[in-house]
């Protein structure tokens, strides 16, 4: 989440006055993430997220995301519900922006989150993937293999200002996975951006007692792709330690997790370390572009590229499932 739009008081209570759930009480604006800006909505009523949706997400995709949140909210699975207003819609715009608003989740995210924490995400991850197996919208995921080149030529010719040789470094490994990524593995709809910082956690006040998932959020690159791929996402995200070391007990127990509810096919296990390295590709593109590309002065915390340049690297000399120490 971050904020690049500024909201007047007097733009805020027209829009919010659209909606039957009180008026505004406070309006603060939220710096995590890169994509969108995001403000925590406080109403008479309670405690709500307004998103204004950035020149990066494409209005035609907002339909889909906000069905989908919808569509798995009503099958029981834990994530921001869209409000609609008076007239029925959830989709609407403020500041010359699409905008809508959604309920709030409690909880908290772990930023160095422990291998308990990888298991319950790995649950929750499979029982997203199992809900949204009936979702009859599709959405191709513009920030798969196909569009990494794209993206990539947008940075090319700065890449080493990030550093020395990640043109040529990056130009290698597309043309590989160009080559070998896969096309016959299990296809549904996946969340694609399943950080640390987009899964909240509830309990765990003894230790009797394990904390749970009580949300996943911020589903604005959601789509229709391999399933697998989500958990290689994971594997990067949730995996590696601060001094970037990988932590096979998490991945292990991630897998675990995952696998209690949706059981992983030979050729999907031995996918992993491609699916890993194109998941580490795909953040060191983005990350790129961003720390590029970010306007001066956005509320908003740049990431470093360097981090998935590292993870790129160490997957690269992984040749199956068990280099990451999973059977």
């Amino acid at each position: 989440m971050a904020v690049y739009t500024e909201v007047s008081d007097d733009a805020l209570d027209a829009f919010v006055g659209q909606y039957d759930i009180g008026e505004v009480v406070s309006c603060k604006g939220i710096a995590e993430g890169v994509e969108n800006s995001n403000y925590l909505l406080q109403t008479e009523r309670g405690a709500y997220i307004l998103t204004l949706y950035e020149k990066r997400v494409d209005p035609g995709d907002l339909p889909f995301f906000l069905g989908l949140m919808d569509h798995l909210a009503a099958r029981g699975l834990a994530c921001p519900t869209p409000i609609a207003g008076r007239d029925g819609k959830t989709l609407r715009s403020l500041c010359d922006r699409p905008a809508a608003i959604v309920s709030f989740l409690s909880g908290v995210w772990h930023g160095r989150p422990r291998a308990d924490h990888c298991s319950a995400l790995g649950e929750a991850m499979a029982e997203m993937h199992l809900k949204g197996a009936d979702f009859a919208i599709r959405r191709p995921n513009s920030l798969s293999v196909a569009g990494w080149r794209p993206l990539f030529d947008t940075i090319r010719d700065r890449a080493d200002e990030i550093t020395p040789g990640l043109a040529p470094l990056v130009e290698a490994e597309l043309a590989y996975l160009e080559t070998h990524w896969p096309t016959d593995l299990p296809v549904g709809l996946i969340h694609a951006d399943l950080f640390p910082d987009n899964v909240f956690f509830l309990g765990g006040r003894n230790h009797d007692t394990p904390e749970r998932v009580s949300g996943l959020i911020d589903f604005y690159f959601a789509c229709t792709d391999l399933l697998a791929y989500d958990i290689a996402i994971c594997l990067n995200a949730w995996c590696f330690e601060p001094d970037g070391s990988f932590n096979a007990t998490k991945a292990r127990y991630l897998l675990s997790g995952y696998r209690r509810l949706r059981p992983l096919s030979d050729a999907e296990m031995a996918a992993l370390p491609l699916l890993a390295r194109g998941a580490a590709l795909r953040f060191l593109l983005t990350r790129s572009y961003d720390w590029l590309n970010t306007p001066a002065g956005a509320l908003v915390k740049r990431k470093d590229p360097m981090e998935y340049l590292h993870k790129l690297r160490f997957h690269q000399n992984i040749a199956g499932p068990g280099g990451y120490g999973i059977e």
